[in-house]
């Protein structure tokens, strides 16, 4: 959300055990400012503090921030 209206969504499927980021969607109006960053980075966090779960990257935006964050990559579901 920003002043109100919301700007980007993160998807995402939960079994018990895997969390899929499905899909990463910013509303064109307010693409390119980070909001997907923030939503995934936050999606992440909130997976990651529960510790009972692992992530699977669907979205390609996901996949690409785990790039980025090789930190993170321990998250993620072995294939």
């Amino acid at each position: 959300m920003h002043d109100g209206t919301l700007v980007s969504v993160l998807d995402y499927r939960d079994d018990g055990r895997t969390v899929a980021l499905t899909r990463a969607f910013t509303i064109p109006t307010f693409r390119g400012r980070g909001y997907a960053a923030v939503v995934t980075e936050g999606a992440v966090a909130d997976i990651e503090s529960r510790g009972d779960r692992v992530i699977d990257p669907v979205c390609w935006y996901v996949a690409d921030w785990f790039e980025l964050h090789p930190e993170k990559q321990a998250l993620l579901r072995r294939r």
